[in-house]
């Protein structure tokens, strides 16, 4: 599957989960033909009930539900769970469970995240089915109409069809796409996706848009852990005068391995020019850029895992309208946030130079292995 740029789209921008939960079970509620919903993370609790009653009550009342989850990031959620769902008439799949026949391909994870209603709309941005999202976490998705969404769609199709998706044997076929959608004027759209070494067409076009930036690059990812190419590009385009920023998580993680990890590149970083901002209010689990007029949002972290090994898929947007509402949301978040100046940061305790140097270490040689 190739990407491509479609004219005659909406993209609406949801940020919180008081904005993005209720319009996603809207359009569940609503849906007539189908829903096709594709999660990284679901495990048992007050969220993924609320999800299951409103699969149960679209496939009772005879929607199709396609639901794939991934083999690892759902072991969570229980077995009477999946029975209700199945019992239901919810076709349930799951991708690459995990087994010893391979150990070198569990690395491999489906981490997309998205939902697509009646072949019409579709939601994606970094959620999951798990209770951190009801309060806990920060996060942001957008909601997409238009004839990008056929592109969601088939991308579902190529992960629900692939010889390694388990269950729902005798699952229909997906239905067929409801065929062109103008939204006029719209904004120019497509979908980007990275399927590991096979397909990286998202840290292809990240890197085209670093090397383009003219004005402003803004980057918001909870787990920073970058390759040296986009680091490089980082500092070259901060060097250049660009104005480049990055939204990282504070002390609230949930691996905050990860975080002290990424730390050991902030010094360079900061000599560059890259300004570097830590959130303090919560665990800020978006994942969103802003390149002067071009935005970029979905599941894609910027570490080694999503960028070399995982599925991954963003929405790219090109409209000024939306990258000023995404610089927006940007600007209030970095207020939110305590920003890591160079003196700042060549005053941290010894202790905490220690600590980026143990989980970099072991980073480094944890991706050498890989």
């Amino acid at each position: 599957m190739t990407t491509a740029w479609r004219q005659h789209n909406r993209v609406e921008l949801l940020p919180e989960a008081d904005r993005f939960l209720p319009a996603l079970f809207e359009a569940v509620a609503e849906a007539r033909q189908s829903v096709l919903i594709e999660l990284y993370l679901m495990e048992s609790g007050e969220l993924a009930d609320r999800v299951i009653e409103a699969l149960v009550a679209a496939s009772q009342r005879g929607v199709a539900v396609y639901l794939l989850l991934d083999g690892f990031g759902a072991m969570g959620l229980s077995g009477q769970d999946r029975e209700r769902l199945v019992a239901s008439g919810v076709w349930l799949r799951d991708f690459n469970p995990l087994g010893w026949h391979s150990l070198g391909r569990n690395v491999s994870r489906d981490h997309r995240k998205l939902v697509v209603v009646d072949q019409r709309l579709a939601f994606t941005g970094g959620f999951g089915a798990v209770d951190e999202f009801l309060a806990a976490w920060f996060e942001v998705a957008v909601r997409v109409e238009g004839p990008v969404v056929d592109d969601w769609v088939a991308l579902f199709a190529q992960v629900w069809n692939s010889p390694l998706t388990r269950g729902a044997p005798q699952a229909p076929a997906l239905p067929p796409s409801s065929g062109e959608r103008r939204h006029d004027p719209g904004v120019r759209a497509r979908v980007i996706w990275g399927r590991g070494y096979r397909f990286q067409a998202i840290r292809h076009s990240l890197q085209e848009r670093i090397a383009r930036a003219e004005r402003r690059l803004w980057l918001c990812t909870p787990y920073f852990v970058p390759t040296l190419g986009l680091r490089l590009r980082l500092q070259r385009a901060a060097r250049k005068g660009r104005d480049v920023r990055l939204l990282l998580p504070g002390r609230d993680h949930d691996h905050p391995g990860i975080r002290y990890a990424g730390q050991r590149f902030y010094s360079r970083l900061l000599r560059a020019g890259v300004r570097i901002y830590e959130f303090q209010p919560s665990f800020i689990h978006a994942k969103f850029v802003v390149a002067d007029d071009w935005v970029s949002l979905g599941s894609c972290n910027f570490d080694h895992w999503s960028l070399q090994w995982n599925l991954e898929a963003n929405q790219e947007v090109e409209d000024a309208v939306l990258a000023d509402e995404v610089a927006a949301l940007f600007e209030r978040n970095f207020a939110a946030s305590r920003e890591i100046t160079r003196e700042s940061w060549a005053r941290r305790s010894w202790w905490a130079r220690i600590r980026t140097w143990l989980y970099g270490t072991l980073d480094g040689w944890l991706t050498r292995l890989r």
